[in-house]
């Protein structure tokens, strides 16, 4: 007999982790607070722009998967809520796994599982789940997602993943119910090192990525072509530069790295290092548009557009969004009204948003490209003629300014 799982959280990571669980023939309920996300799903509407995503919820709802705004009781839960982190001293936010796991506790009978997926510091379950639970017979897990938006269903199906628990009984019995729709390696620990684990792989990517843009800021001091320079160090068989950018966004690698550096002052110097680096990265390109704008003898800053509002290409996510860093940032160089787009929001963020890509180039004639959309890459001819600092490398015509 199948055990019934009950997902809370039903956002980028709960929602697809429900659904490809019930079509892989699970018994699942997926929950949320939000009324308006439960009734939309009950009545088929998924506005959810990830490819494959709507035949995945047919799939499940035709293998029954229930939603609700009601904790339910059930074998097993998996929290995939927010995580943020604290501002003024960069520690995770644990309130949202907290009051979801004792919201659980009200209602769950004794040998259940709780699983979290929600990114969390190394030692987050113990000094804030564990005391939850007081001395119930409650199993703790931690089963960090690996999944990225714009890929997520491939990512789901295909990449490894880590189970922390305090029993090997427990992770198998986890390891069993993630199998039946991922294929890639299924890795059993205790639960502090499945927390660590995901925090040094996004910690890993940031501090290379910094290393790009530190490069960038070098080779722009030198009067260098960075990406020239990236190309020729990466035929070594042993090096793999990444691409620079504008800056790092999304709720991963711009977030964890800060449970870290607020967890270990001190120690974790690098990792702050290239935390600054990444996020002064938006200044560094509101400095660049300012000397581009001098160049080319523009003083009109309505005349400037920044396109794209994501943290990533082809994809409406916008939290962490570089551009949303520079927005706030940019009193400190830019007067006036600079214009912004981006193809994949269709609702306000900003002032001067604009939601026609037409009429948006129409009232520019610096376009600052912020995210690699595949629609400005397909739309040179329509680009071709106006000044362009492209911060992603993604478009090939003649003249275009660099990071």
């Amino acid at each position: 007999m199948n055990k019934l799982i009950n997902v809370i959280g039903l956002g980028y990571i709960g929602l697809p982790t429900a659904l490809i669980l019930a079509e892989n023939g699970n018994d699942v309920i997926g929950t949320d607070y939000n009324s308006t996300v439960v009734d939309n799903l009950i009545k088929g509407n998924i506005d959810f722009p990830e490819k494959g995503m709507n035949e995945l919820y047919h799939s499940a709802v035709r293998k029954n998967i229930e939603f609700s705004t009601e904790y339910k009781k059930a074998d097993v839960y998996i929290v995939a809520v927010p995580t943020p982190y604290e501002k003024n001293n960069k520690k995770v936010d644990a309130t949202y796994v907290v009051n979801a796991v004792k919201s659980i506790a009200e209602i769950c009978e004794d040998d259940c599982i709780i699983v979290i997926e929600s990114t969390i510091s190394p030692g987050t379950i113990d000094r804030y789940i564990r005391p939850l639970i007081n001395n119930r017979r409650i199993n703790l897990a931690h089963a960090p997602e690996r999944i990225i938006p714009g890929n997520i269903i491939k990512e789901l199906t295909e990449n490894s993943r880590t189970i922390g628990a305090d029993l090997p009984k427990i992770a198998n019995e986890i390891k069993n119910i993630y199998s039946t729709f991922c294929n890639g390696n299924i890795i059993t620990t205790d639960i502090r090192t499945a927390e660590m684990t995901k925090v040094v792989e996004n910690t890993f990517r940031d501090i290379n990525i910094a290393f790009a843009n530190e490069l960038a800021k070098i080779c722009r001091s030198a009067n260098l072509d960075v990406y020239e320079i990236i190309k020729i160090a990466n035929m070594h068989p042993r090096v793999n530069i990444l691409t620079p950018g504008p800056g790092v966004g999304g709720h991963c690698i711009s977030v964890d790295p800060w449970f870290l550096v607020g967890d270990y002052p001190g120690l974790a110097n690098i990792i702050l290092a290239a935390r600054k680096i990444n996020d002064s990265m938006p200044e560094f390109v509101l400095e660049r548009t300012s000397e581009i704008m001098k160049e080319e003898n523009i003083t009109d800053t309505s005349r400037v557009g920044f396109y794209g509002l994501t943290y990533k290409e082809n994809v409406d996510d916008i939290r962490e969004s570089p551009t949303l860093q520079l927005l706030d940032s940019m009193k400190k160089h830019l007067c006036g009204q600079i214009k912004v787009y981006d193809p994949y929001i269709k609702y306000e963020v900003t002032a001067n948003q604009y939601y026609d890509f037409d009429k948006f180039l129409d009232d520019i004639d610096l376009l600052v490209i912020m995210v690699g959309h595949d629609e400005i890459k397909d739309s040179l001819d329509k680009i071709k003629n106006k000044v362009i600092f492209d911060t992603r490398n993604v478009v090939n015509l003649p003249k275009v300014y660099h990071l």
